[in-house]
């Protein structure tokens, strides 16, 4: 099974696309499973189910952190490297599925707890949000070659 494909089944056993993207690729960085779940579970929803950026986005975000954040506050390591890859990140996201904002996505601000109810009886999360985490998890590895 490919990493997209865990990443899909690790959201449909009902982690949130933040800790399925972020999951995925977290023991090729040292973190387990249990550790990376808790790191993103905050971030569904579009960051605490607030309808705001996208937890796929954000995993993924979480990932690129891993692989180029800055570890050293003395100046010999720079931010760009990081800040460059989240950039063609949201841009090839974007261009996937048009915003990186979950409401947005979705076609439904799930911030609204009726509004989310709703959403769940008709599905809409079990439809979109799969395509979602792999692109997301898609995008990330090509970044990250």
């Amino acid at each position: 099974m490919g990493r997209s494909d865990n990443a899909g089944a690790t959201f449909r056993k009902g982690f949130n696309c933040a800790q399925a993207v972020l999951s995925s690729f977290g023991e090729e960085f040292g973190l387990d499973p249990v550790m990376a779940y808790r790191v993103a579970a905050a971030f569904g929803g579009g960051m605490g189910h607030m309808g705001d950026t996208c937890g796929s986005v954000t995993g993924a975000f979480m990932v690129i952190g891993l692989k180029y954040g800055l570890t050293v506050a003395d100046g010999s390591q720079s931010h760009w490297e990081a800040f460059s890859a989240v950039q063609e990140f949201v841009e090839e996201f974007k261009l996937r599925n048009g915003s990186i904002v979950c409401r947005e996505i979705l076609g439904i601000d799930i911030s609204n707890r009726a509004k989310f109810k709703e959403a769940m009886k008709q599905g809409i999360p079990q439809k979109i949000c799969p395509k979602l985490v792999r692109d997301a998890v898609e995008i990330t590895e090509g970044l990250l070659q």
